[in-house]
């Protein structure tokens, strides 16, 4: 039996006015437990497609094609429909916490907030409650102790793992990860990466991975879409990506990419 993907985006159309679209015509979809890498330069319209799929774009924003998940057509939907969905079905680890953190308020509160959001009949006693299991979820050290803390008080690494807490609080079936460990160093980078690993395996998570970055794709995807200038230019299975490349481009970002075998004394290769 032929099931249908989770998400399924066909014909994407995003426009700001100006005479190149930002998404031009695109078509992907994710699989229930599934992961799809969307990799690309800065520019290329990944942000914008993520974005998109959550009804989060600017007013500005003329959006055209269909986005569709589990069946139900987003761009449809009313926008508290919209909002029963985000956050709850398909929720959003943004690149840089620190923005999108609220600095003055402490961690707890803010992922409280989002359970009520879509719980507002649980205590607050229960709320607490699976506030402090998601902390847990993520490897937070005393959660119980850390809860009335604000986010300057912890480290940009800590800072990500509250970020996929608020994520994963209400156990989504979709999470977008939107460059989230773009501003970390390399370690803790590794850190999140099988973090968000071990969240999918244990949680049974769909994946739409948003990266410049192949290596990091590679270690976080099952398939990988190639996007250039509002187009995706290939799509195949991480392996096929990276042992037969097809499109020019994609050969392009992988030799733009320095390997230990990378010859030093040669200037890398331009996407």
């Amino acid at each position: 039996m032929v099931t249908s993907p989770l998400l399924e985006v066909r014909n994407l159309q995003v426009s700001f006015g100006g005479e190149r679209a930002a998404v031009d015509g695109i078509d992907l979809e994710v699989a229930a437990g599934e992961s799809l890498g969307l990799v690309g330069e800065s520019g290329s319209g990944k942000s914008a497609t993520s974005l998109a799929v959550l009804r989060l774009l600017p007013p500005s924003a003329q959006v055209r094609g269909q986005i569709r998940f589990d069946g139900r057509d987003l761009q449809t939907l009313s926008t508290e429909a919209m909002r029963q969905v985000r956050g709850r079905e398909i929720a959003m680890i943004f690149q840089e916490p620190m923005t999108a953190l609220n600095p003055v308020s402490t961690i707890g509160a803010q992922i409280a907030e989002a359970v009520r959001a879509h719980h507002p009949r649980l205590s607050r006693a229960e709320v607490k409650e699976r506030v402090l299991e998601a902390l847990a979820q993520v490897s937070m050290p005393d959660p119980t102790r850390r809860y009335d803390d604000c986010p300057h008080q912890f480290s940009g690494g800590q800072r990500q793992r509250i970020l996929i807490a608020m994520a994963i609080v209400n156990q989504p079936r979709l999470l977008i990860a939107d460059e989230p460990t773009t501003a970390l160093d390399v370690t803790v980078q590794a850190q999140i990466l099988r973090l968000l690993a071990d969240l999918r395996e244990r949680h049974g998570l769909s994946m739409l991975f948003i990266s410049h970055d192949l290596a990091v794709v590679a270690q976080t995807s099952d398939r990988v879409a190639v996007m250039q200038h509002g187009h995706i230019v290939e799509q195949a299975t991480v392996h096929e990506i990276f042992h037969q490349p097809q499109h020019p481009y994609t050969q392009r970002l992988l030799a733009s990419a320095p390997t230990m075998q990378t010859d030093r004394s040669k200037p890398l290769a331009q996407v």
